[in-house]
């Protein structure tokens, strides 16, 4: 059993958490992962899936937004001009977002007999972050194979840190990887969760910030090796929900994210590709133009600042979700990077 933050005596904001605190406290979504973990090989693939119909027939509202756009995702440029994602989302190291992007076409394609036939092409949505610390990225490891698992082992229920696409990531000058966290949202017309997913592979150690603490440089002395490379990494991050949003109340919602991301310590750096996806599961979009009105369900906008928040204090815990969670991990050239849990007992965290 992976030992999380709250276990640690660790609480980020007063809102409650889901039953999971994870992304897939949203109804119907699921994380599935593929990992490579031999020698310099420390890779993998992980897959979010919006809801269990068939996604391209049944679109989710989505929109995405990038603070620094160094980074080599598929699919956002159809994202904000239709408002819509209709494949499951797949994260991998950069120069395995091809092999990705073929798997999820393929994916659609046999599960849908109109796509390039009696209907348009599909728009498949890949994230990357570069994990060439640890891993020999230079030699593509993953396969359709390692994709396809990856979307079949999809489940509410699904490991953090050093596993699927966070397997080589580093976070910090620390081991990072993948991590989540949830919020519930209660309003009289009903209550919601929004949960969120991160990729974390970007920050310099000597800006670390946990629960607003200024812990980076006593870590760093207590480090065996330093790693002093600048903030040239970057960070996916997902939000998925439930609550009735349009794609613009969507934005609004994930640009918040940044704020998350900032409280750990993050500056955004010229190297850090810093993408946000967000989606709704409450109103389905339908493929097929059935000459009838679309009727959406949004909440006022005046109702968006406890989504706001809760995107904010959801980004924050996932992001120290995804360290302390990984494990101490060695791979390409010997390159290592140490858990955040290894330090917690040192430090002061309150």
């Amino acid at each position: 059993m992976q030992k999380r933050l709250k276990e640690y005596g660790i609480q980020i904001g007063t809102l409650p958490t889901g039953p999971l605190n994870k992304i897939t406290d949203v109804k119907g979504v699921k994380v599935g992962h593929f990992t490579i973990s031999n020698g310099d090989i420390q890779t993998g693939v992980t897959a979010i899936i919006p809801h269990e119909e068939n996604i391209f027939n049944n679109k989710v509202v989505a929109a995405s937004y990038a603070i620094n756009g160094f980074g080599k995702t598929v699919g956002t440029l159809q994202i904000n001009e239709l408002g819509t994602i209709e494949t499951p989302i797949l994260l991998t190291n950069t120069l395995s977002v091809g092999v990705a992007a073929n798997h999820l076409i393929s994916y659609s394609l046999a599960q849908n007999k109109e796509i390039g036939d009696t209907t348009g092409t599909v728009n498949p949505v890949i994230g990357e972050c570069n994990d060439m610390f640890l891993n020999n990225i230079r030699k593509q490891s993953i396969t359709e194979d390692h994709v396809r698992t990856a979307l079949k082992n999809a489940n509410t229920h699904f490991e953090e840190g050093s596993i699927g696409a966070g397997m080589g990531m580093k976070c910090f000058g620390l081991k990072g990887g993948i991590g989540s966290s949830s919020r519930i949202l209660t309003y009289p017309h009903g209550t919601y969760s929004l949960g969120v997913l991160v990729l974390s592979n970007f920050g310099e150690i000597d800006q670390f910030r946990l629960n607003g603490i200024h812990v980076g440089p006593g870590i760093k002395s207590k480090l065996p090796i330093a790693n002093h490379d600048g903030d040239k990494g970057s960070i996916m991050i997902i939000i998925a929900t439930d609550l009735p949003v349009t794609s613009r109340q969507l934005k609004r919602i994930i640009k918040r994210a940044s704020v998350g991301l900032g409280r750990t310590g993050s500056f955004i750096g010229n190297g850090s590709g810093d993408i946000f996806i967000g989606f709704s599961t409450a109103n389905k979009v339908s493929h097929e133009n059935n000459d009838n009105l679309q009727i959406f369900r949004t909440v006022h906008e005046d109702d968006l600042d406890q989504a706001f928040l809760a995107t904010a204090d959801a980004t924050e815990e996932a992001i120290l979700q995804s360290l302390v969670t990984a494990k101490t991990t060695t791979g390409r050239n010997g390159n290592t990077l140490y858990s955040l849990a290894e330090f917690l007992d040192e430090i002061e965290t309150k």
